[in-house]
């Protein structure tokens, strides 16, 4: 009998995890080993891509022990990553010449702000479906080149190499054998063209990065290759490559356009499919690869909520309301609502639809009866009203009504906010019983290509809901709490500005 268990390896941006899944999409077993954070200046956040990998491979060995399985037990290995995260190594020896810059730096700011003074915002949105910012490969690859002594030398003679984490951990697992990634980790590089879905040989040209430097764009689900013996005593296929939201996505079997997931984290990260056609918006959203699998292409739009459950732990760290982010639910149930308080919590200022980076945190409504549980509560609301904002300039954008939104993500354990986030929506808000949904997209993807799963069919059978929140509130209720909401934000925008 063939293998029926797929490991998944989870690099995110403060650990990795490991996950071993069996053919029904449950958790066998499971490792997780945080890593250092490298702050060498403000606004600036590196890795050790050394203490990437060893973690990762620690890991997957630790999630395969406890599991009781050999390596001839596991029919692939799925990789999801942190996506943007930048990485250059040196092609013989595969160590890395520098940390890698973290999706998080906004060390490149300059370059960014260079590139929209002299009018290339419109060309990049039309060819790669993003925003000239930071966040994104393309720009921290060009830092790395021009600071880094004799790099771009070395790089124009083919001897230094670009990736994602993925790519990365790819070229290290098959021991330097695949310098490969895939469309959704290339879709947020910034140099990867979403219609003909290969680089852009205009944006290379524009950041000046050599073309030799960069992977191989591949499907997201394919038996790519094996990994070498060498790290767990026998070859294990490699069967996807995938950025962490995009496999949250896949995970919680957002297949058709119009269906959408938020992951409910230290901020919100929401996609939806749009099906086999990108839809570029000037709105502030993203467009991006979802996924290719068995030759088929779908795409997302992407919008995120920059503070959700960083608001929670202000409360907690700042304020000091409770010892764990987890009590704010108890707490916010001490009152029946927040009797008039609303929270703007634009402590980074506001992204999409508003897009004012000179907002600042604001808490409207406050009388002597106010209490800390009305903070509480008001807290979670701002949550739900900010996905709200996101997912109604989604609709607009993708012209595809929302029937139900999938969650996933530490925030969708509080049951309050949750119902009040269908309340607000006014679409049912459906919790999954797996709530790992990153680490089971990338199972699923790797699962599809060494044929544990058939067929997009088969996967969506073993999506289980857990607790499903129904709309209780009136029209008119959620218009009058909407347009207090919209005021307050009103409100908060510009704060920073100095008059």
């Amino acid at each position: 009998m063939s293998p029926q268990h797929v490991l998944s390896l989870d690099q995110g941006t403060t650990s990795s995890r490991a996950i071993v899944f069996d053919r029904q999409g449950r958790v066998v077993a499971q490792a997780q080993q945080e890593y250092p954070q490298i702050y060498p200046q403000p606004g600036h956040v590196e890795h050790d891509p050394e203490a990437i990998w060893s973690s990762q491979l620690g890991v997957a060995r630790q999630a395969l022990k406890i599991a009781r399985l050999g390596p001839g037990e596991i029919a692939a290995i799925g990789v999801s990553n942190q996506r943007e995260t930048t990485i250059l190594w040196d092609r013989d020896s595969g160590k890395p010449v520098a940390n890698a810059i973290v999706w998080q730096s906004r060390i490149t700011t300059p370059l960014c702000e260079r590139l929209t003074r002299d009018g290339y915002a419109e060309t990049i949105r039309q060819k790669t479906g993003l925003v000239i910012d930071p966040y994104f490969s393309g720009t921290k690859i060009r830092y790395l080149l021009e600071t880094q002594p004799s790099l771009r030398t070395q790089a124009e003679q083919g001897k230094i190499l670009f990736g994602t984490v993925d790519s990365f951990l790819m070229w290290r697992l098959s021991g330097g054998k695949y310098h490969i990634t895939d469309v959704s980790n290339a879709s947020r590089t910034m140099l990867f063209n979403l219609h003909q879905l290969d680089w852009d040989d205009d944006l290379l040209k524009l950041l000046d990065i050599p073309r030799g430097m960069l992977p191989e764009v591949r499907p997201t689900s394919e038996i790519y290759g094996v990994t070498d013996p060498q790290w767990f005593g026998e070859a294990i296929p490699v069967g996807s490559l995938v950025g962490d939201q995009q496999a949250a996505t896949f995970g919680q079997a957002c297949f058709s356009p119009g269906m959408a997931k938020n992951t409910y984290g230290t901020g919100c990260f929401l996609l939806m499919s749009t099906g086999d056609t990108p839809v570029l918006t000037d709105k502030g959203l993203l467009t991006t690869v979802g996924w290719t699998v068995n030759g088929k292409t779908t795409y997302c739009l992407e919008g995120a909520v920059f503070v959700a459950g960083a608001a929670v732990q202000w409360l907690r760290d700042g304020l000091q309301f409770f010892d764990r982010a987890s009590e704010i639910e108890t707490l916010a149930q001490t009152v029946a609502d927040t009797d008039g308080v609303y929270f703007v919590p634009a402590f980074v200022g506001l992204g999409a639809p508003y897009w004012n980076p000179e907002a600042r945190g604001a808490i409207f409504g406050l009388t002597r009866g106010t209490t800390r549980g009305h903070l509480a509560r008001a807290t979670l609301e701002a949550i739900a009203y900010q996905t709200r904002e996101l997912l109604d300039l989604m609709q607009a954008e993708a012209k595809a009504p929302l029937k139900t939104l999938k969650v996933d993500g530490g925030g969708t354990a509080n049951s309050l906010l949750m119902q009040f986030q269908a309340d607000m929506l006014d679409v049912v808000v459906q919790r999954p019983l797996v709530q790992e949904t990153t680490a089971l997209g990338a199972a699923y993807l790797a699962g599809l290509a060494a044929g544990v799963w058939t067929d997009l069919e088969d996967i969506t059978k073993n999506w289980i809901l857990d607790r499903e929140f129904t709309p209780v509130m009136s029209h008119v209720e959620r218009d009058k709490r909407l347009s207090r909401w919209k005021e307050a934000v009103r409100r908060s925008l510009d704060w920073n500005v100095e008059a």
